[in-house]
C-alpha cells in the first residue's frame, strides 16, 4: 500500500472534523473522497498535506510512518495538492509559475529560456499541453488547472491531491482533465480526488470513500457501486426526484433590449443582446466561460453599465441605475463568485445574511437584531449550514456552506425576479437537491428566474427555455423539450443546429 492513514481524528475544541478515519491509496490508483459539505474531506487532505496536524492517528508512506509539519515537508515526501481555488501568480507566465521555488539559473539570475524548456519537457512527458510563455491571467481555467498539476509534478509528487478540481471548468475542460488523470495513473502517479460530482467520480475513480459528519460511511470499488448508492451513503437517505410542474408564464420581469458593451480591443463583449424572462419561468443561459455571461449579469444588476440598449426589471427602466436602485425595483441576485460579489470574508455569518435585508429589518434607524438572528438561524437550519455560531467569520466556512448562506439570503428577498448564477457551485448533492427544490418553489410562486450555470445537467433540469451565448451574442434558443446536452454543446462551440 502506497499510503495508509489510520484512525485520523481532528478536533477543534469540542467539534470533531474527522472521527477515526481510515484511508488508503494504492500506487497508480485514483481514490475519490465524496461527502457533503463539512463532512471532513478537505480537513483530512489538509492533514495529509501538512497544513493541519491531526489530534490523533498515524500516516504511513510506503510502510514508513511520517509526520508532515508543513506543505513543504509533504512536497519533499512526494505529496502535492491542487487546491479548489487556484494558487497561481496571475501576472507571471505559465513557465514562471511552474518552476517557482526551484528556478533554473545561476546565482540570482533566473534562466527563463531554461524554464520554458523544462515546461515543454513536462508537457511532452505527461501529455498535458500548455504554452509556457503565456501569462496565467490570460489563460482559460482549464489551462490553469493543468498548470497547477504540472507544478506539483515538477516538484516530484507521486501522490497528487485534487480538491474539487472541476468547479470552474467547462464540460470539454472537465473531460480533458479526467483523461489527463487516467494518462498520469498509467505512468505510475496516484491521485486522491475530492469531488461532489458523482458522474466524474464514476468515470475516473478506482475506489471511493464516502464521508458523513467526519466519519467513513463506506469504502467501495467503483465496479461494485453506482451514483445512486453513493448519494445515499453521502446524505443518509434517498434523494427526491424534482417535479417541474407545467406553468403558464406571466408578465415580463426582465427585458434586455439590444444591449451592447464594447470590449477593450474593439470587439464587443456583449453584442446586441435581446432576451426576456417572464413571471413563473426559469430561463437558462448556457455557454463556455468568457462568452459574455458574466458581463450580462453585471449589466443587468448594475455592476456594469451598457454602452447601448435598454434594461427593464418588473416593467421599470433600470438602464444605468445603481445596484441598490435595481434591487429595490425587484431584483435578487445569487452571484457567480461568492467571494468577489457575494460576501465579505471578515463579516460574520449573521452580517452576511443581513446584506440586502438591512433596510427592511430596522425600525427607527436601529437594526432589529432579534429578528435578524431568528431569520439567519432559520436559514442555517433549513439549508444545513455548518457553522460554529452566527458570530463566526465567513472566512471559516467551507465554500459550499458559504454558498448555501448566500442562496438562502437571496431567495428570502422574495423579489419578482431572481438571477441565479452558478447557484450550486461547490455544494454537495444534498444541498443541491435543496437549492433546486427552493428555486422551483420560487418559480411556482411566480418568480421569474434567470439561471446561468456551467453545469448543463442543472440547466436542463430546471429551465423552461435555454439560451446559449457565444462570443457575446445569443447563439440560439431551445425549449425544455428540444434541449439536449449535444445540441447545447454544439451551440456553445459556435456551431449551428
Amino acid at each position: 500500500m502506497l499510503l495508509q492513514m489510520d484512525n485520523i481524528t481532528k478536533k477543534y475544541g469540542e467539534f470533531s472534523a474527522n472521527r477515526g478515519i481510515d484511508f488508503s491509496l494504492r500506487a497508480g490508483e485514483v481514490h475519490a473522497i465524496v461527502g457533503e459539505n463539512g463532512a471532513g474531506k478537505t480537513t483530512l487532505m489538509r492533514i495529509l498535506y501538512g497544513m493541519e496536524q491531526p489530534t490523533s492517528g498515524t500516516i504511513r508512506l510506503n510502510g514508513k510512518e511520517v509526520s508532515f509539519a508543513s506543505p513543504l515537508d509533504a512536497i519533499q515526501g512526494g505529496v502535492g495538492m491542487v487546491h479548489q481555488h487556484f494558487m497561481l501568480f496571475p501576472t507571471f507566465t505559465i513557465a514562471e509559475n511552474i518552476v517557482i521555488g526551484n528556478e533554473p539559473g545561476s546565482g540570482a539570475k533566473f534562466d527563463r529560456k531554461q524554464a520554458v524548456k523544462i515546461v515543454e519537457g513536462l508537457c511532452d512527458q505527461y501529455g498535458m499541453k500548455v504554452d509556457p510563455r503565456a501569462v496565467v491571467s490570460s489563460s482559460a481555467p482549464g489551462v490553469q488547472q493543468r498548470v497547477e498539476i504540472l507544478k506539483v509534478l515538477y516538484q516530484g509528487a507521486e501522490i497528487i491531491i485534487l480538491d474539487e478540481p472541476t468547479g470552474v471548468l467547462t464540460p470539454l475542460e472537465v473531460q480533458e482533465l479526467l483523461d489527463a488523470i487516467k494518462q498520469l495513473t498509467k505512468q505510475g502517479k496516484s491521485f486522491i480526488l475530492i469531488s461532489h460530482k458523482l458522474n466524474e467520480v464514476m468515470d475516473v475513480a478506482d475506489r471511493i470513500t464516502v464521508l458523513r459528519d467526519g466519519a467513513v460511511t463506506g469504502v467501495v470499488e467503483k465496479g461494485n457501486t453506482d451514483a445512486h448508492q453513493l448519494s445515499r451513503l453521502m446524505v443518509g437517505r434517498e434523494l427526491m426526484e424534482l417535479d417541474r410542474k407545467p406553468i403558464t408564464p406571466g408578465e415580463k420581469v426582465l427585458e434586455v433590449a439590444n444591449v451592447s458593451i464594447r470590449g477593450t480591443k474593439g470587439k464587443p463583449v456583449l453584442d446586441e443582446v435581446n432576451l426576456e424572462v417572464r413571471a413563473g419561468e426559469v430561463v437558462g443561459i448556457a455557454g463556455i466561460s468568457g462568452n459574455g455571461q458574466s458581463e450580462l449579469l453585471q449589466v443587468i444588476s448594475g455592476l456594469a453599465q451598457p454602452d447601448s440598449g435598454r434594461i427593464a426589471v418588473s416593467g421599470k427602466d433600470v438602464t444605468g441605475k445603481s445596484t441598490r436602485e435595481i434591487r429595490e425595483h425587484g431584483l435578487a441576485h445569487i452571484p457567480e463568485d461568492r467571494y468577489v460579489w457575494g460576501a465579505n470574508r471578515t463579516a460574520t455569518v449573521m452580517d452576511t445574511g443581513l446584506m440586502g435585508h438591512q433596510r427592511r429589518l430596522q425600525k427607527g434607524g436601529f437594526l432589529n437584531l432579534k429578528e435578524i438572528r431568528s431569520l439567519v438561524s432559520g436559514w442555517v437550519q433549513k439549508f444545513s449550514i455548518k457553522t460554529g455560531s452566527l458570530e463566526t467569520s465567513t472566512q471559516y466556512l467551507s465554500g459550499g456552506n458559504l454558498q448555501k448562506l448566500i442562496v438562502a439570503r437571496e431567495l428570502e428577498q422574495g423579489t419578482p425576479f431572481l438571477i441565479a448564477a452558478e447557484p450550486t457551485r461547490g455544494v454537495d448533492i444534498g444541498a443541491m437537491e435543496t437549492i433546486h427544490g427552493e428555486l422551483l418553489k420560487r418559480r411556482e410562486a411566480g418568480t421569474g428566474i434567470l439561471l446561468v450555470s456551467s453545469e448543463l445537467t442543472e440547466i436542463l433540469k430546471l429551465s423552461d427555455r435555454v439560451l446559449v451565448m457565444f462570443e457575446g451574442r445569443i447563439a440560439g434558443e431551445l425549449s425544455a423539450k428540444e434541449a439536449t446536452e449535444e445540441k447545447l454543446g454544439m451551440l456553445m462551440a459556435g456551431g449551428t443546429l
